[in-house]
């Protein structure tokens, strides 16, 4: 049986009974009212233990009482992401995902940010940031998971961070999947504002494709979203880039076969 110290077991219960099994260095001196040299010790017994595990420096996850004598304890990722970082909001395929826009459970959690951080792998899953410019955060909303709120792109603005971001996800087929799946939700109008204020031509064409192949099509939205493009631009440039014909009307080079777009 795991024995616990005096210092430890404060620390353990006073968590616990705060609920808050992710905590920092900071809040722990703050629990111990003690030195730094005495909290290190103790959150290194801790994690010898198996009692709390290391997310980064700094910041830990406790593994309450209820995980038992051998200490397994593990979260969802999307309650630890708020503690890793102010600015974000979860997109491309884990927003697919959890909006139940595909049944696919991508094994990587995206995650937008505006300046760069270290990936993180916790638990045997990958927490991967994507920067982007601050000009694209928007169509974000809060959802819950247990107590804790995270950011998340809304239905709309998945679609479009997916459109732009093909190879974070699934590529055009995961995306034509998404759109289909959700739209009786999602809100053309707001589709097309968004593509507008995204300011990237590539996820307009993409997306009037879908809309077109998808026969969602009203003729606003056509009206708003074509156009006379110039060039041609890949539909799904994180597939093979075999060229089965040309979109004249988007200006795409489709490379995705209609039939796989449609397996759904």
């Amino acid at each position: 049986m795991v024995h616990l110290g005096p210092m430890e077991t404060k620390l353990m219960f006073t968590l616990e009974e705060r609920d808050q099994l992710i905590f920092t260095t900071a809040t722990a001196k703050e629990v111990l009212k003690s030195s730094d040299a005495s909290v290190k010790s103790v959150i290194y017994g801790l994690k010898n233990k198996n009692r709390i595990k290391e997310i980064e420096k700094g910041k830990y996850l406790l593994s309450p009482a209820k995980s038992g004598i051998e200490g397994y304890w593990s979260e969802h990722a999307f309650k630890i992401i708020p503690y890793l970082i102010n600015t974000y909001y979860v997109t491309y395929w884990s927003a697919l995902s959890h909006w139940g826009m595909t049944e696919q459970i991508p094994r990587i959690v995206y995650v937008a940010i505006e300046k760069r951080k270290k990936n993180i792998e916790f638990d045997g899953q990958l927490i991967q940031f994507v920067t982007i410019r601050s000009k694209k955060f928007f169509g974000i909303t809060q959802e819950k998971v247990g107590n804790t709120l995270f950011y998340i792109a809304n239905r709309e603005k998945t679609i479009i961070d997916c459109l732009n971001r093909l190879e974070y996800s699934g590529g055009i087929v995961e995306v034509a999947k998404g759109l289909w799946n959700a739209r009786t939700e999602i809100r053309l109008d707001t589709l097309v504002a968004y593509t507008q204020k995204f300011q990237v031509e590539a996820v307009q064409r993409r997306l009037g494709f879908l809309i077109d192949l998808l026969n969602l099509s009203e003729k606003s939205v056509e009206r708003s979203l074509c156009k006379e493009f110039k060039g041609y631009q890949w539909l799904d440039y994180s597939a093979r880039k075999k060229i089965l014909r040309y979109d004249k009307k988007w200006g795409l080079k489709i490379n995705v076969p209609e039939k796989e777009l449609l397996a759904f």
